[in-house]
């Protein structure tokens, strides 16, 4: 076990090297039929890890919802999906105090022309990041920065969804609609899940070894 968190400490440190959209600024590589209708974004049990600033749930929401509107909405298939995000709990240290920052989402992607859900059960995404300089990026690009990272880790799951599943690749109904379904049913992300166990015993440990406050 602590070789796997300790191997968790290592890839975290080598991502925070590079930019979450840094594959944004190429050609996109298309995802079969896929093409953005809805995100709904819901943070209804938020929870804070330890050694944590506040982040408001609306201003988590937004970021979030901005970062995967900028991934997805670059895709120009033929079939409109809608992604739900529930945020379930997240940690972002003050500068001076030692940890790593994370967010932990659920995940569910719904098929607007069959009207169902891809996955029965929500993907749990977890981002763990050591931000090389604390005190030189400021609270916002750390939250954004976060956010990002959590809309590529959703594309990595579609992607390997497509290749294993078969996501993606069905034939296009002759009838289907050019626009989202607006009489379907309200998309309500999937919440509730129990905050993932890495986040947790990273956060903790970085909680005993923060010095007290003054």
């Amino acid at each position: 076990m602590r070789r796997f968190f300790a191997a968790l400490t290592l890839l975290a440190g080598l991502a925070a090297c590079a930019s979450p959209t840094r594959d944004l600024e190429g050609p996109t590589d298309p995802l079969g039929d896929f093409k953005m209708g809805h995100i709904g974004v819901v943070a209804p049990n938020l929870q804070k890890l330890l050694v944590s600033r506040d982040v408001p749930n609306e201003e988590w929401i937004e970021v979030m919802t901005e970062a995967l509107d900028a991934r997805f909405r670059r895709f120009e298939g033929d079939r409109f999906y809608h992604l739900g995000v529930s945020i379930e709990a997240y940690s972002l240290p003050p500068p001076i105090v030692p940890g790593k920052s994370a967010v932990a989402l659920n995940v569910t992607l719904w098929d607007d022309a069959a009207q169902a859900k891809m996955n029965v059960e929500p993907k749990p995404i977890q981002v763990i990041k050591v931000f090389e300089s604390r005190i030189s990026s400021d609270r916002d690009e750390r939250l954004q920065s976060l956010a990002e990272e959590a809309a590529r880790q959703v594309e990595v799951w579609l992607r390997e969804m497509q290749e294993t599943e078969g996501w993606f690749t069905r034939a296009v109904p002759e009838d289907l609609p050019a626009e989202p379904d607006a009489t379907a049913a309200p998309l309500v992300p999937d919440a509730g899940v129990t905050v993932p166990p890495e986040v947790v015993a990273l956060t903790a440990s970085a909680a005993a070894s923060a010095p007290a406050a003054q």
